[in-house]
């Protein structure tokens, strides 16, 4: 019935969007994928007294707001959500099962985009990791463009971090550019096949960072008019390196080398030259002028830094976001002027969310807590009294607890029995709400939603073999608890906004629920190209007018 209706919708869509023999498929002349890291719900309507008319408020008024979407897999980081947005996959297929993993095969830790059989290219750093899309297991909306237009479609990507543009680029992407912390340019690596276009370097010769460095981080209205926000000098928050206190204004221009780029990246400024980066790669790649339609990926990286240093409710957030609604609405007039009212469709949405402070929520009278590294200490020693042997535990990522595979199998050591040791000793954690054997969930005392997000963020090759899911309102931290952090099932993480606007893109909003996964799949149809090869979303049919 699931197929058989969606079979349906792409009928419909076929008579709504007409398909000529004489002009072809009817297409936008550029798709624009705008991600905000770590953008929560709420922060369409928080700050929405003080936004202009041009950014969200316009994206609101004249696009389609998808109020209900909701992320459908656990763990909720940057690198699946971006990989979901553009596969319509969760990370049981795609396989980015988070920035980080432990490969269970190899035994050996793996950051998401990490490529040794490539090379950087326009860095100086020699300890800039090479980078690619080749962790990523499945096709993405890009691909699925390029290869429907004969590879005549151009898909470029940019962001601050390397990740939020390699991943939602995909395999086929003519370029993806991130920032090289050491000089505040942007590189790229020998994966693609123009990765240093003569653009790009005249871009990078400004040397904008710089220049934007020496404006520090001032208020952009009046400190009264922050309504939405603590005091600045709250204890819930992280000052910038050198800084006495994390207050106003933020003067990181005294700052040298990495760490001054490290601060600029986590200040309005950070999504100032990401949007000064996509508009050059417009011009200079003539993006949305050719007869095929070009697709652009954008990632706003700076909104994820400031909220782990500061958190929700700090006036630096607030700040960031009245800024931010600044440069969207003059981004959208760009967009406007250089490729035309209605013929351009852009999408904005969220990699995932951020709780709020946990010692704030516990000053509140909200329950709240962290969890620290001692339960794993406490855990290898009590398999360690349970077998003798205290190498058992690999490491804890993305909320699960990885063995050592190679140790046990050589030891000789009952696995079975070590992963219900491992469960027996978690259940008894106060800041536990459920453990469950990754191998083992059909047995698992799961609620719905939740059994469902962790079964999809299971990748057998690349996560770990137990579980954890901590109270609401708890997460992991092994330092200071300022700032925020994100990675649960919970709304505060997995409730993200996605915003229709432009081409083809009715006025509205929606309750009805839908998923992460349904972004690529409704853009698939909009687009009239398959869907990527690992999608498991369908389209949805609110923008249709359905």
């Amino acid at each position: 019935m699931k197929h058989l209706r969606a079979f349906i919708i792409l009928l419909i869509m076929g008579a709504a969007y007409s398909v000529s023999a004489k002009d072809g498929v009817e297409r936008p002349k550029l798709v624009v994928g705008l991600v905000i890291d770590q953008m929560r719900w709420d922060y369409l309507y928080r700050y929405y007294d003080l936004y202009g008319s041009t950014g969200f408020k316009r994206l609101l008024k004249d696009g389609f707001s998808c109020e209900n979407t909701m992320i459908n897999y656990v763990p909720t980081f940057t690198a699946p959500g971006h990989t979901c947005i553009y596969s319509g996959s969760v990370p049981s297929i795609h396989g980015i099962a988070g920035n980080n993993w432990i490969d269970n095969t190899t035994g050996k830790g793996v950051y998401c985009t990490d490529d040794n059989t490539v090379h950087m290219v326009g860095t100086t750093d020699p300890a800039a990791p090479p980078m690619s899309p080749r962790n990523l297991l499945t096709s993405t909306i890009t691909d699925e463009l390029r290869l429907a237009t004969n590879m005549g479609s151009k898909v470029y990507g940019v962001a601050i971090k390397d990740r939020s543009s390699i991943l939602p680029a995909g395999h086929m992407a003519n370029a993806a550019y991130w920032i090289d912390d050491s000089t505040g340019s942007f590189n790229s690596s020998s994966y693609y096949s123009n990765p240093n276009p003569t653009w790009l370097q005249a871009f990078n010769n400004r040397h904008i960072a710089d220049s934007l460095i020496k404006l520090n981080w001032e208020l952009l209205l009046p400190a009264t008019s922050y309504s939405q926000s603590l005091e600045d000098a709250s204890r819930y928050e992280r000052s910038f390196k050198g800084e006495k206190a994390p207050i106003f204004p933020h003067k990181i221009e005294s700052l040298t080398g990495k760490s001054r780029y490290n601060a600029f990246k986590a200040t309005p400024a950070g999504n100032t030259i990401t949007f000064d980066l996509a508009r050059a790669c417009i011009e200079g790649e003539q993006l949305g002028a050719g007869k095929n339609a070009d697709f652009l990926c954008i990632s706003l990286s700076s909104t994820d830094y400031a909220g782990h240093q500061f958190g929700p409710n700090s006036v630096e957030i607030e700040d960031m976001y009245l800024r931010l609604d600044r440069e969207i609405g003059d981004y959208l007039s760009y967009l406007d002027n250089t490729v035309g009212k209605g013929k351009y469709l852009l999408f904005l949405t969220a990699d995932h969310g951020a709780a709020h402070n946990p010692q704030f929520l516990i000053d509140e009278e909200l329950p709240a807590g962290v969890m620290n590294n001692g339960i794993t200490a406490e855990l290898k020693q009590y398999l360690k009294a349970k077998t003798g042997r205290d190498s058992i535990v690999k490491g804890f990522e993305n909320y699960q607890y990885y063995i050592d595979e190679q140790f046990i199998s050589k030891a000789g050591l009952d696995r079975e029995q070590i992963k219900k040791y491992m469960v027996e000793f978690l259940k008894g954690k106060k800041e536990i709400a459920y453990v469950a054997d990754l191998e083992r969930l059909y047995e698992a005392q799961l609620p719905e939603p939740l059994k469902t997000m962790v079964v999809n963020g299971y990748n057998r090759n690349r996560s770990g073999v137990v579980q954890v899911v901590l109270n609401p309102a708890w997460y992991e931290n092994s330092g200071p608890i300022t700032g925020t952090t994100h990675g649960t099932w919970n709304p505060y993480d997995s409730h993200i906004p996605l915003l229709w606007f432009g081409w083809h893109v009715p006025k509205g909003a929606s309750n009805k629920v839908c998923h992460m996964t349904d972004i690529a799949a409704t853009l698939a149809a909009m687009l009239h190209v398959q869907q990527p090869n690992g999608c498991i979303g369908e389209p949805i049919e609110e923008i249709f007018g359905k």
